[in-house]
């Protein structure tokens, strides 16, 4: 072969040609979709908690169902899905991430089609608590993908679009479940804002199973049978009494069973530790890094103060201030535009500002509630929509810096082989929040309104919700001091 066939000319004189470096794409093209996929999955999961509330009395005419079969309509799908997180999130980690995500996508899918054709309550019901097992398989995959597969500034961006996606479920859930039940598309009233889950859980296993990369733990032990049944009875020994308490006027049996519940987690931590080494379904060694162990505190805080703050708004603006429920849920939408805004604010920065930016929008958020509440205290029965819309965005834009970044930043020093457990702990802790936030509108509120519709009465009792969720947005405004101060990737 000659030398100038190697590009090693020797009578050449000339320096050789200098070119700048390429830049290298944050996100390529297959990772861009495989994002896509997983957001997919997320919206689906979002969407199908909400979709479901103003489609409520459209259901309950055409199959009958009472009010107990309503209220097991949302209870049947998000017990499911807080008992079956963490070992969601392990079975990723043992058999593989996207073949889990696949698989909990097909359930999901299938069960949308059977709550689509369901002719009674019962079946129904029965279909929902089969769609929150598919989603409790499906959902621990996502961060946990989104964590083995994106890096630096590709990560923080990701993690942002995450947030966004959660924010734009929360506004388009309410909205899209109205429409499509309004719509009654080719005669099936209520039918479609479960059928719509077909083509997008089938678009999904399609694309998933092209772009989506495998992880898992090659040398993995078999999975924890024992650790399953007692975290699962132990969530159920928990969330239920705190689900159901109010309704039943807190009977003695909802305490014993929080007592036992409190007692088989403390044998679930015992069995955890014997099992230290040969594949656990949770690695305790994780609480040990404090971002992971505070920023999961910290998610946990944002479900409560979630949890107590929607429950008792929408009560507030229909009680308090007489808005109609199609004129509240515009209150909704300008809260999501402005949470839609924090959140795009977080994937532009793409981590730049690493816990500064979280605990920037816990403390806009704490401010915003502090103006509204003397907004309302001021105004009274005259305070309109409009007048509100500054403290209402605002809120939205605090929670929405928040979300994304503080998912990233707390699996940041996650060990890859613990991606799925560490992703189901943190996704346990916002839903758990959310059942506790709910349980405390019973002290908070409604202790204050005595199921009362009058409007001064729940006035008041809103006002003394903005004061507890305050405390709750100072309380993990602390706590996200645990988060780093600077990302890896802030000199990029």
């Amino acid at each position: 072969m000659s030398s100038s066939a190697l590009g090693n000319e020797p009578h050449s004189t000339a320096p050789p040609p200098t070119h700048p470096a390429p830049r290298r794409p944050h996100i390529a093209l297959a990772a861009w979709i495989a994002l896509l996929v997983l957001l997919t999955a997320e919206l689906m999961n979002m969407l199908d908690q909400s979709v479901v509330l103003t489609a409520l009395p459209a259901i309950q005419e055409s199959t009958g169902a009472g009010p107990v079969a309503v209220q097991w309509l949302t209870t049947a799908y998000s017990l499911p899905v807080a008992v079956g997180l963490v070992t969601g999130g392990r079975l990723g980690d043992l058999y593989g991430r996207r073949r889990i995500l696949l698989i909990g996508t097909l359930v999901f899918t299938a069960a949308s089609l059977l709550c689509g054709l369901a002719t009674g309550p019962g079946t129904l019901i029965g279909a929902r608590l089969l769609q929150g097992v598919g989603v409790a398989v499906m959902i621990p995959q996502v961060l946990a993908t989104m964590h083995v597969t994106f890096e630096g500034r590709s990560r923080s961006k990701a993690f942002g679009l995450y947030g966004a996606v959660m924010a734009l479920a929360n506004v388009l859930g309410p909205v899209l479940g109205g429409a499509l039940t309004q719509a009654d598309l080719f005669g099936l009233s209520w039918r479609p804002i479960f059928l719509v889950n077909v083509p997008v859980g089938l678009a999904v296993l399609l694309l998933g199973r092209t772009f989506l990369p495998e992880s898992t733990v090659r040398t993995a032990d078999r999975l924890d049978v024992a650790g399953i049944l007692l975290s699962g009875l132990a969530v159920v020994l928990v969330l239920f009494p705190l689900t159901e308490g109010h309704a039943h006027g807190w009977p003695p049996w909802c305490f014993v069973m929080l007592a036992v519940g409190v007692l088989v987690a403390g044998v679930f931590l015992s069995h955890q530790r014997r099992r230290q080494g040969r594949a656990p379904l949770v690695t305790l060694s994780l609480f040990r890094v404090r971002q992971f162990s505070g920023g999961m505190a910290a998610d946990l805080l944002h479900g409560l103060l979630c949890g107590l703050f929607f429950m008792t708004w929408t009560l507030y603006l229909q009680h308090g201030l007489g808005m109609s429920p199609l004129h509240a849920a515009l209150a909704f939408v300008l809260l999501s535009v402005g949470e839609l805004g924090g959140a795009t604010v977080a994937a532009k920065t793409a981590g730049r500002f690493a816990r500064r930016l979280p605990q920037a929008g816990a403390l806009v958020a704490t401010a915003a509630m502090g103006a509204y509440g003397l907004q309302i205290g001021s105004r009274q029965a005259d305070l309109t929509l409009v007048a509100m819309t500054a403290p209402v965005v605002l809120i939205g834009f605090g929670l929405g810096m928040v979300s994304g970044p503080l998912a990233d930043l707390s699996l940041a020093r996650v060990p890859h082989e613990d991606a799925g457990s560490a992703s189901g702990l943190f996704n346990t802790a916002i839903h758990l929040g959310i059942v506790l936030g709910t349980a405390l509108t019973a002290v908070v509120f409604f202790a204050v309104t005595g199921g009362s519709s009058d409007g001064a009465v729940n006035r008041d009792a809103f006002v003394t919700v903005l004061w507890w969720v305050s405390g709750l947005l100072a309380l993990m405004w602390a706590l996200m001091f645990c988060l780093p101060r600077h990302t890896d990737h802030q000199a990029d």
